[in-house]
């Protein structure tokens, strides 16, 4: 008898792109605060509280002020997280992982998952690739990748991709334009 494929993580990383889709797929939305964010001492340096965007009405969410929001509000966070720079997160249905229940926006002041390394995160389905011709080396994709995957060596711009997760903040802030997103194989 084969061995069973293991189930996947409660949560995922994403681009921003594909978290804007997996939204465009929902026309019900539910916020709560996020639970890390109450639970950090000092709250969070760089975002606003309340980013756990879900689709079900019926969640039990891991923070307060859970509520109902229109799609007005789900641009606001999406334009929050993008100004932010915050890491899109998705999460599965405990009971069926093939569905996705609603989208944690991250970021390493004060999340679980960049603190704790007993938080475990599937990679998502893209990785970065960067055109090292073009690169400037001016450090902005560093500043952003709270994965710590990109590293300036010897006027040489150095990209552990074991350690991309495929959030593509790197990409987002890229002033030259040579880092994409492709797909991970």
């Amino acid at each position: 008898m084969p061995d069973a494929q293991p189930q996947p993580a409660f949560h995922f990383v994403s681009t921003l792109d594909e978290a804007t889709e997996i939204i465009s797929q929902h026309d019900k939305f539910w916020v709560a605060d996020c639970g890390c964010r109450e639970n950090h001492d000092g709250g969070c340096k760089r975002s606003r509280i309340d980013l756990c965007l879900m689709f079900r009405g019926d969640f039990e969410q891991g923070g307060s002020n859970y509520h109902k929001i229109t799609p007005a509000d789900v641009k606001a966070i999406l334009a929050e997280a993008e100004d932010k720079h915050l890491v899109p997160r998705p999460f599965r249905n405990d009971n069926d992982r093939s569905l996705i229940d609603g989208i944690c926006f991250c970021c390493d002041c004060c999340c679980d998952y960049f603190s704790n390394p007993d938080e475990i995160c599937d990679k998502g389905k893209l990785i970065e690739r960067t055109d090292e011709e073009m690169c400037s080396l001016c450090g902005e994709c560093m500043d952003v990748c709270y994965f710590k995957a990109r590293d300036i060596e010897d006027d040489k711009m150095l990209v552990n991709r074991d350690e991309c997760y495929g959030c593509g903040l790197c990409a987002n802030v890229c002033p030259e334009d040579c880092i994409e997103m492709v797909a991970r194989v």
